[in-house]
Formats: structure tokens, sequence, C-alpha cells
């Protein structure tokens, strides 16, 4: 098989091409990625001379480079491209619907006009919106209320999807996973921009009471779910990815400290961001049918993480020397002020 994986430079994207090769290596997998601030080919290099991989440096709504990749003959695309940053998207959504709408809309059209044999659109449980505490998680036929910019793309993209399958007969399966963690994660997301704040001493930025809650899952394991659905999923149909693993914003932090063996006094309650939503859980029934189940247990899977991260400082340096670190001044500088004496 011929896969094409878009975004494939990124935190999950990588895990999945490095995980992917090694578990298929008679496929040949294309990585097209823009190599925009969170894509990093230092994620691949490992790969990068294996002759079942090749990548090319594209924008997913350039139609002329789209089509000259899929000319090369692809049986099946996953879509991982997206800008992915709740942030982000609160302070500037005009980029997330031109990637993660447009561009999906792109590569629909274009897997249509090549007669790609299928088409997963990797998608997130925050289209569904918050959960209250007492409510049963969200299956696969809850409503989409996304609350972030970000979160709305992601459901425009998915809807352009589903309803591709249902007018075109495309063959799409789409799968919406709770929040990942594992190496390469760029750092502004939590856990590792909680890691690297530690390592170094500096204040930790917890939003809000910190009591927001989330469904964590390891990459790999998500990785092996997206296989899973790619190979033996239905067209049409949406498969949660959910990790079984329920923990507060405060609890994932606690954690940390606690590995790296820091003081608690690090941890900052900053001014909650807006449309915070409170609680995400996936039921994960449906997937579990296709023969998955997470296998890293939180505890060990946190750990590992941490090492990673505590492993290759000059990795996290070069990302957070640039572009994260303005942005984490905007962001978090006003916040903090007259808080940390940082």
């Amino acid at each position: 098989m011929r896969l094409l994986v878009t975004g494939g430079a990124g935190f999950i994207g990588s895990n999945f091409i490095r995980w992917y090769l090694a578990e298929h290596p008679h496929d040949q997998v294309i990585n097209v990625d823009l190599l925009t601030y969170a894509g990093n080919l230092e994620n691949l290099r490992d790969v990068e001379k294996n002759p079942a991989y090749s990548f090319v440096r594209a924008d997913i709504n350039d139609r002329r480079a789209m089509r000259e990749v899929f000319g090369r003959g692809v049986d099946a695309v996953i879509n991982f491209a997206a800008e992915s940053h709740v942030d982000r998207s609160i302070e500037s959504p005009q980029a997330f619907i031109t990637t993660n709408v447009h561009g999906t809309l792109t590569l629909l059209s274009l897997a249509l006009e090549y007669g790609v044999k299928r088409f997963l659109q990797v998608s997130t449980d925050e289209v569904y919106g918050s959960l209250e505490p007492e409510e049963n998680p969200f299956t696969e036929e809850s409503p989409l209320v996304p609350s972030s910019p970000y979160a709305a793309s992601k459901a425009g993209a998915d809807l352009l999807a589903g309803a591709f399958y249902r007018t075109y007969g495309l063959p799409v399966v789409i799968t919406r996973c709770t929040n990942n963690y594992g190496p390469y994660q760029f750092p502004e997301k939590l856990i590792p921009l909680m890691i690297i704040n530690a390592l170094e001493d500096r204040p930790l930025p917890v939003y809000g009471d910190g009591r927001q809650v989330r469904d964590w899952i390891f990459v790999t394991d998500h990785c092996r779910a997206l296989a899973a659905v790619l190979r033996r999923g239905r067209p049409g149909e949406i498969y949660n990815i959910g990790g079984d693993c329920e923990r507060t914003n405060l609890t994932v932090v606690r954690e940390i400290l606690k590995i790296l063996g820091k003081p608690e006094t690090l941890i900052r309650f900053v001014e909650d961001r807006p449309g915070h939503d409170r609680r995400y859980a996936l039921q994960n029934t449906k997937i579990k049918n296709l023969g998955w189940r997470p296998q890293v247990a939180f505890a060990a899977g946190l750990a590992h993480t941490v090492r990673w991260y505590r492993e290759n400082r000059e990795w996290w340096q070069r990302v957070t020397s640039g572009a994260y670190r303005e942005y984490y001044r905007r962001m978090y500088g006003r916040r903090l002020e007259g808080k940390t004496g940082d």
C-alpha cells in the first residue's frame, strides 16, 4: 500500500510514520508537510533514509503541488495536517479555517479525483464540546457543539469528509481522539510545557482552578488505533479513540512535578481562557470492536515522556528558541506578571 500522510512532521504524524514503517515495512509512506512552527523534520531523522519513506514540502491548500503527489499513485490518505492549538485559534482563527477546512476540502477533492481507496480524517474529541462531571462520555452519535475556533474548524472538516462519503461515495472514515502525549510533542501543549518549565525551574501556568478533566492517551496507542481504523474500519463511520484515563489538569501537573522531584510551589494559577471546556471523555466501544485497546498505562507513559524530554534537551531547546518563546511571552507573560518574579 502507498500511504499519503499529511502533517507527518508534527507530533502525532511523525510518531505514526515511525511506528507504521516499523510495523509495515513493505508499504510506502509519502509525508507531506508545510513545516510551519510545529512541523519538524528532526522528528523523523531516524527514518529519512528508509527507501519506503519520502518527504514533500507542500501546503495542502496548494492544489497543483498536491496533484503532483496524488499523481504518484496513492492508495490511502491519513490527514493529520491541522492547526491544532486552542489558544492560537482564539488569537487568530483565520489560519485554522484555511488549513483545517479549506485544506481538508482540497485533499478530499483530489482523493475523489484520483480514486483513493481510503481517506482517514484525523479529528478530535473537542468537536463535541464540554461535558459536566456527572454526564456520560461522548459517543459517535453525540452532537457537535465546538467551543473554540479550533474545534469549530475541525468539526467543519469532519462534516465535509462525511459529506464526501454520502454525496460522492469516497471511502472516508473519521477518528476523534482524546488528548495525546508522548515524545516529540510541541511545547505549547500541557504536558511538554509543564515538563520543560519544571526542568528549568520556571513557573507552571495552570488555567483557572486546574480542575478541567481530560482523557489521556499515549501517542503510540493512538497510532495503533489509526492503523486499525485504516485497515478494518467501515467507510462512512466515525470512531472515537479514548484512553480510558480521565485526569484533571492539576493532577497531571502534580504528577509531573513528583516524577521530577520539583516542588508544587512552581504551580501558578492564571486567568482561564475564554470558552474553556470543563471535561472531555469518550465512549470507545466501537473501536474496541475492531480489536484495539489502549496498552500504555498513564503512569508508565508519563514517566517515559518525562524521561524523553529530560534526555532530549537539545531538541526542545531548538524548538523553543524561536516561535514558541515569543508565543509563550505573549500568551502567559501578562498573566504571570507580578506573581512569579520571573
